[in-house]
């Protein structure tokens, strides 16, 4: 299990653990040497960089737990890098905080905009840089932790950037993507257009965007805004059956047994579920005994906590 120092960063005292691991990205030696002493006297692995097209290449090989990057530097400047980072779904989560002497509104914006979580002026002062630090990689373990979480769950569930692209999504939503036959190209050229002009509007839980101009039945329903302002969806199958359908196909049942049960698992008691399918109670009642013997369960408690955990997935 992860344990920290009294500085508050991961420690390398449980044999599975390791520090925390930072990217600095900066072309200054001197900014280099200053934040390097202090990260490795607070316990921090440290990793270099001199300018953006290397970082990325160092993220991507070694995937630090959070970056700090010098916003003005050759080649490939501290902006258009986060950019690019946060494009990669497998880099997107890691923070990144602007390190630069700009201290004009429109440079602290641009950092935001481009994804950066903060941003610090310099001279850096280290015991105001480690204190930020701990907060966003504290942040970050909550957030890896949740995904972690979701992830064991089974449900098809992604978070979207206001550019509509993903940053993160559970393994069963990689499946269906590829079972739809939606690459790389196809995400960023078709669905990602599609995604940021939904998110650009007001939405509520439970709106759904069905997806136009590909060959696979798919949608998305609006979970939430989280924290970062990126909003959690949930991919759908087209082509999945879903509510008594689903029900019929995956336990055996009759169509009026599976119609029983999907009222029932949606807390309904036996004389409502009766009035929507109109039938008696008592015919819900003999529909319900089959139910419970093909279940092989004992009451309507129980049958419906199969229900809903097939229910939960879909």
């Amino acid at each position: 299990m992860m344990s920290t120092t009294e500085s508050g960063f991961a420690s390398t005292t449980a044999p599975e653990s390791r520090a925390d691991m930072v990217l600095v990205v900066d072309d200054s030696p001197d900014s280099l040497s200053l934040i390097n002493d202090a990260l490795e006297a607070a316990g921090v692995e440290v990793l270099v960089a001199l300018e953006g097209r290397q970082a990325l290449n160092i993220a991507r090989k070694m995937k630090p737990d959070m970056i700090l990057m010098d916003a003005i530097m050759p080649n490939m400047d501290g902006f258009e890098a986060c950019r690019l980072l946060k494009s990669d779904p497998e880099l997107a989560a890691i923070p990144v905080i602007f390190m630069t002497g700009l201290t004009e509104t429109e440079h602290v914006v641009k950092g935001l905009d481009a994804g950066g979580v903060d941003y610090l002026t310099k001279p850096i002062k280290p015991q105001e840089l480690l204190a930020r630090m701990r907060v966003h990689l504290k942040n970050a373990r909550l957030t890896h932790s949740a995904h972690t979480a979701l992830d064991s769950t089974g449900q098809h569930l992604l978070t979207v950037a206001v550019d509509g692209l993903p940053s993160w999504a559970t393994p069963q939503v990689h499946a269906l993507l590829s079972k739809a036959r939606v690459d790389d190209l196809t995400l960023k050229a078709v669905l990602a257009p599609q995604l940021q002009q939904w998110l650009s509007q007001p939405l509520s839980a439970g709106q759904t965007l069905v997806f136009n101009d590909i060959s696979y039945p798919l949608s998305v329903r609006f979970v939430e805004t989280q924290s970062n302002g990126q909003a959690l969806l949930k991919l759908i199958d087209g082509e999945r059956p879903t509510g008594a359908a689903m029900l019929r196909q995956q336990l055996g049942l009759t169509e009026r047994e599976s119609e029983v049960l999907y009222w029932i698992a949606n807390g309904k008691a036996n004389r409502d579920a009766a009035e929507i399918l109109g039938m008696s109670p008592r015919t819900v009642n003999k529909h319900l005994e089959q139910v419970f013997v093909k279940l092989g369960v004992e009451n309507r408690t129980a049958a419906a906590g199969v229900a809903l955990r097939l229910l939960a997935v879909e």
